[in-house]
């Protein structure tokens, strides 16, 4: 193994590490207390360090998104294989992805509800973003009808689940009503295609 080769996979390993605390830092304790200085601390490295991977907190937390975004394709890509039928894979899938937003809210917010230097719905988006959003194009298409605009209808879908996740996390919307919600949302957006 070169010596090129060691310091490569040493700078990955540094990448990862820092990712992940700021990650595990957000969870705790909301974006806000992820700063270059409190995530040096934590990893065990000066901030010149963290500035030779990343140019700041945005680019940490672009990096954090990329990362959900790979993380929560799987996750679609599983329900949606799980189900059987258009609606059922529909469903499958929304409840997914509200789930997901539910479980980690501060990923769920560095991927869609904080301001990060990613391009979205362009060919030049990271293909992570690009296989999350294909997950939900492959939930929405068997129920498109002749002459929709696929892309359009699925963000669509991708913006009223973010909307009930928003919501609910935000205490405008109870809880206690989400499945209900979701079988209203996927109803409607299934009637009278499937």
């Amino acid at each position: 193994m070169s010596i090129q080769t060691r310091r490569e996979r040493e700078r990955a390993e540094r990448e990862r590490l820092i990712v992940k605390a700021a990650r595990e830092l957000a969870e705790a304790e909301g974006w806000d207390a992820v700063t270059t200085r409190r995530l040096a601390a934590e990893i065990e490295y000066s901030q010149p360090v963290l500035y030779s991977h990343f140019k700041g907190k945005d680019a940490i937390m672009a990096a954090v998104a990329v990362e959900g975004c790979a993380e929560l394709a799987l996750e679609l890509r599983a329900a949606r294989e799980a189900a059987s039928g258009p609606r059922a894979r529909l469903a499958a899938v929304g409840e997914a992805y509200t789930a997901f937003g539910r479980r980690r809210p501060a990923l769920y917010d560095a991927m869609f509800t904080h301001a990060v230097d990613l391009p979205f719905a362009t060919p030049e988006a990271p293909a992570p973003l690009q296989e999350a959003f294909g997950e939900l194009v492959r939930a929405v298409e068997p129920i498109a009808a002749d002459g929709d605009d696929v892309s359009l209808l699925t963000e669509t879908f991708w913006a009223s689940l973010h909307g009930l996740i928003t919501l609910m996390r935000s205490a405008r919307l109870p809880e206690a009503d989400h499945a209900r919600r979701l079988d209203l949302l996927i109803g409607h957006f299934t009637a009278g295609r499937v």
